[in-house]
């Protein structure tokens, strides 16, 4: 995967002034946050922050799909609809959302977005129906859904470039501390109170989170507004579209997502049954894993630095497979070893994919990281249901097989563009040599 320019219009300025390049370019990212400045360590806080909410949020009943099936009588396909409606309107609103960011600010729409999603979590807990549980969490998802695009924008225009892998690694890492920290916090309340309790603790967790990232966070200064224009919207979407590489990153951020709602959304309903017949706190307690995620997206810069990124894609990917092979055994160590490896895997491979989409779009980033985003929550909200689905059908192998399968997909997917890579050098090594 190509490095993305470190800004198009940049090169213009040069080209116009027919001043130096370098001392423009020194110019244009001087005043840009880079790590060990105060700035940079307020947004990382602030960014942290929002990650935590919005994974929070976004999967707090996915711990509790056994309890809620219990108390309404449903299964596990149904209950799955709890998690999947939330990231199936994420999915569908993340674009108009992203459009809104670009005429009203990245700052504007994620303080909106998060403000609007914690006040709808205060309801969740008094849903007096599935029908109702399910569309206050779609509800709750539409709301969440201005954040991730809108953030990764802010990082690409705030951040130096150098430092945007690592930058975005921190965000993705608050998504983890996020994802685990509501499934434990639910588990436990659960257990002692009632899945209503267990939602309403996710949600003042979530009030807490908006107001660090409310006082922490920079003001946008490199922002420059646009015009809601629909056509120009599709021209830019069309365009991002039109782009291999990102349709590729697309693909990517889909299927390594589809492995991860599946396992997580099947993994309490496994291990609440024979032969584990694991307590709701400690079924919880299991998303303790994240962790590794935190560690690996946030280490994902180093392993790009190292390994290129189809190279660190490649290591993710493999590391998620044995996870899922490994899970398949009836030791309860061997299933926390096979989720660690496939947090591992799955959070160092999206780290990846959604810091190569913000390098390689060098216009409209707030529509590419949408698009991005789009396909990631598309990806969970299909594998949330059809891994519920595979249990139902074939028990865990069944969700293992259907994690496989995605696995394969990002390989083939990685494989065919390292060979597009390699023509596309073989075609302009040819061009210029008929030049020369």
């Amino acid at each position: 995967m190509p490095p993305a320019s470190t800004g198009a219009s940049t090169l213009i300025v040069a080209a116009s002034t027919q001043s130096s390049p370098v001392s423009v370019t020194e110019t244009a990212t001087a005043d840009r946050l880079e790590p060990g400045g105060p700035g940079y360590r307020r947004m990382s806080f602030a960014l942290f922050a929002a990650g935590v909410a919005t994974f929070a949020l976004l999967y707090s009943t996915q711990a509790l799909l056994p309890a809620v099936s219990a108390s309404f009588g449903a299964t596990a396909g149904q209950a799955s609809w709890t998690v999947s409606a939330a990231t199936g309107a994420l999915a569908l609103f993340v674009l108009p959302m992203s459009a809104l960011s670009e005429r009203f600010g990245r700052r504007q729409m994620m303080t909106a977005s998060l403000t609007v999603a914690v006040v709808v979590g205060m309801f969740v807990p008094f849903a007096p129906s599935l029908g109702w549980l399910i569309a206050l969490r779609a509800v709750q998802g539409a709301a969440l859904a201005g954040l991730p695009a809108s953030a990764m924008a802010y990082l690409a225009e705030e951040v130096r470039p150098k430092a945007l892998v690592a930058a975005i690694g921190l965000f993705v890492a608050g998504n983890s501390i996020g994802g685990m920290s509501g499934r434990i916090l639910t588990g436990w309340v659960a257990q002692l109170w009632g899945w209503r309790a267990a939602l309403g603790s996710v949600g003042v967790l979530a009030v807490a989170c908006a107001v660090v990232f409310h006082f922490m966070i920079p003001r946008a200064r490199h922002f420059t507004p646009g015009s809601l224009n629909p056509k120009a919207l599709a021209r830019t979407v069309g365009g991002h579209l039109a782009d291999p590489l990102l349709r590729r990153l697309y693909a990517i951020g889909a299927l390594f997502m589809t492995v991860f709602g599946a396992v997580y959304t099947v993994i309490g309903y496994r291990l609440v049954q024979a032969p584990f017949n694991l307590p709701q706190g400690i079924v919880g307690s299991v998303f303790l894993v994240y962790l590794v995620g935190t560690v690996s997206s946030a280490a994902a810069g180093r392993l790009v630095a190292r390994l290129g990124r189809r190279g660190a894609l490649y290591l993710a990917v493999s590391t998620t497979a044995a996870g899922l092979l490994l899970s398949l055994a009836d030791q309860l160590a061997a299933v926390l070893l096979g989720l660690v490896l496939i947090t591992a895997g799955f959070f160092a491979g999206h780290a990846v994919a959604s810091s190569s989409v913000s390098r390689t779009a060098t216009k409209g980033r707030a529509q590419a990281s949408a698009l991005y985003q789009s396909a990631y929550y598309l990806g969970s909200s299909a594998g949330g249901t059809l891994g519920a689905v595979a249990f139902h059908a074939g028990g865990w192998a069944g969700t293992v097989t259907l994690g496989i399968l995605a696995v394969l997909g990002v390989v083939s997917i990685t494989l065919y563009g390292s060979r597009a890579a390699r023509v596309e050098r073989r075609r302009s090594a040819a061009v210029l040599s008929v030049q020369n």
